[in-house]
């Protein structure tokens, strides 16, 4: 007998059968409708009955949620990207605030941990230094034409976990599924990549499950070499992507990032994102605090890729409001594993001597509050509990509104915790984290520690740059952002001490920075399209939402 044919025509293009099933872009599972099923091919090769996308999701949330860990929370969440995206999508953006701690951090960070144990199905592209000389083939092996977002690590800085190696990819994939769900970033428009050149974990090297190059990281001119062959690939096989680099370790961050950033659409969102968030963090807290930013004096407990970076950008935003720019990088502290970053120190990588200040060494981060009376703290070292009980009730001394902003990932990474904080501080300090905490009750009144996820800010900025299609990303773009961000937070948010906008508000946030960052490209000159008359509907139509298409 032939294969069973409706009088209804498919749409053109549209695989039929199994390899339908097998497509996660296009699969709707038992969501196709019976005449979907005669003209694609699909009858018996599915359960008779039909299911609607929500009757789908109170099966897929059923199940997750009977789940015992994270970990398998994250695998049942991984699966159903694997099988059906559309599905997945519309998950994540319905119950965002319980599905973002899985499908990033702190949950992403186990999986990169155990990416060679938990190995199912593969997603993107791993391109390995073995594949040098021909980066470009590889990407023009990529099934989807028209890429507009790149999400690349070397995984040698994951999170607070230092070197992944290859496991490192379980955060472009994450970076990714939340410029889907955050910003309508189409998924057929992202691509997570992994750039495999070695791994210093000898515990990984030795794990015969490891799926990477088992040798030391390449470095130096070779190193140098193999990235610029990738990002000029990228330029020539996929010219209007955007370029998100990922995690790389402090010594390369900084100089790809100055190296390619005023040359290609590129940002580095461990520098700038967290930047950006940060300071939208210092501005809604000023609005608690009564105070101006040019006032505040900010130590940094941490001096990478991440503290720079919002040291930069509060500085920048300092001089913004009127500071000298020598009087604003001078509000800006840095405490690093030797101590105060000061001039007098021989021992200082090239990107800390921008806040090298002269002043008396100081051997700790107490001794260093003592001697700079800061207002703000912000935690950016991956060392967890180092704001013990006498750093922040030594903060809160000399503050009545203290700012502890605890920012390392994941959760076991933090600084102190949001209960600590309050606790320490007798309810007085304006707190945030890099992970989420739960509320917290101090004599009797519930505190709402905010999260200064990257999510608040670089799924938006992303989204601008794509709808108008801007040749690069600036600092202004960032900028623009955090004070976007910050206006977004209202006073029932900053009642119970919370300096960001509830999560369940992620994409109204990122249409409205996106829109922000919009106006910035079309003001420097740097959009690719014409200007329309609604900037706002230009950004708001870029949005890609998670529902079913029809196939006849």
């Amino acid at each position: 007998m032939g294969e069973l044919r409706s009088s209804v025509s498919a749409s053109p293009g549209v695989p039929r059968g199994e390899a339908l099933l097998h497509d996660p872009l296009l699969n709707k599972g038992t969501a196709f409708t019976a005449a979907e099923r005669d003209a694609l091919g699909l009858r018996g090769l599915l359960p008779p009955n039909v299911h609607t996308m929500e009757e789908q999701l109170a099966r897929v949330l059923d199940n997750y949620r009977h789940k015992t860990t994270d970990l398998e929370r994250y695998i049942h969440l991984v699966s159903l990207q694997d099988r059906n995206e559309t599905l997945f999508y519309r998950l994540v953006t319905d119950h965002v605030e319980e599905m973002m701690p899985i499908i990033y951090t702190p949950t992403v960070g186990q999986a990169c941990q155990q990416w060679g144990h938990l190995f199912r199905r593969p997603r993107g592209l791993y391109v390995s230094y073995e594949d040098r000389g021909r980066v470009a083939d590889l990407l023009r092996a990529w099934p989807q034409p028209d890429v507009r977002v790149i999400v690349v690590t070397d995984g040698e800085r994951i999170l607070g976990l230092g070197d992944q190696g290859v496991g490192g990819m379980g955060i472009p994939v994450g970076k990714l599924s939340l410029y889907t769900a955050c910003a309508g970033i189409a998924p057929a428009r992202t691509l997570p990549i992994m750039l495999d050149v070695g791994t210093e974990n000898e515990g990984y090297r030795r794990d015969p499950l490891y799926l990477g190059l088992r040798h030391h990281r390449v470095r130096g001119e070779p190193y140098d070499a193999f990235l610029a062959e990738f990002v000029e690939a990228v330029q020539a096989v996929m010219p209007r992507a955007l370029l998100q680099f990922e995690d790389f370790g402090n010594q390369n961050a900084f100089r790809l990032l100055e190296r390619w950033r005023d040359r290609v659409c590129t940002f580095n969102d461990d520098i700038q994102g967290t930047a950006a968030v940060t300071l939208a963090g210092i501005y809604s807290a000023l609005r608690l605090t009564g105070q101006e930013l040019r006032d505040q004096t900010v130590l940094f407990l941490g001096a990478g890729e991440a503290g720079v970076g919002i040291g930069e950008l509060v500085a920048s935003a300092m001089v913004d409001e009127g500071a000298a720019p020598e009087e604003a990088r001078r509000r800006c502290w840095f405490v690093d594993t030797r101590g105060l970053v000061v001039r007098s120190r021989t021992d200082l990588a090239v990107h800390k001597l921008r806040f090298a200040h002269d002043a008396p060494p100081q051997a700790d981060l107490l001794s260093a509050i003592r001697a700079l009376r800061p207002t703000a703290l912000v935690g950016v070292s991956t060392k967890p509990r180092a704001f013990t009980q006498e750093v922040v009730e030594e903060m809160s001394r000399l503050n009545p509104r203290p700012m502890i902003f605890a920012l390392s990932n994941p959760t076991s990474k933090a600084e102190c915790t949001a209960e600590e904080a309050y606790r320490w501080s007798g309810g007085r300090c304006v707190f945030a984290s890099g992970s989420p905490f739960p509320p917290c009750v101090l004599d009797g009144r519930t505190f709402v520690p905010g999260q200064g996820n990257n999510a608040y800010i670089f799924p938006g900025v992303g989204l601008g740059v794509v709808a108008t299609q801007a040749r690069h990303v600036t600092d202004r773009m960032f900028a623009a952002a955090a004070r976007t961000l910050a206006s977004l937070v209202r006073e029932d948010d900053l009642a119970v001490g919370r300096i960001f906008p509830a999560l369940a508000r992620i994409r109204e946030v990122s249409a409205r920075i996106g829109a922000a960052v919009a106006e910035v490209a079309f003001q420097d000159g740097l959009a690719g399209v014409p200007r329309p008359p609604d900037v706002a509907a230009l950004v708001k139509g870029a949005m890609w939402e998670p529902r079913y298409r029809s196939y006849v």
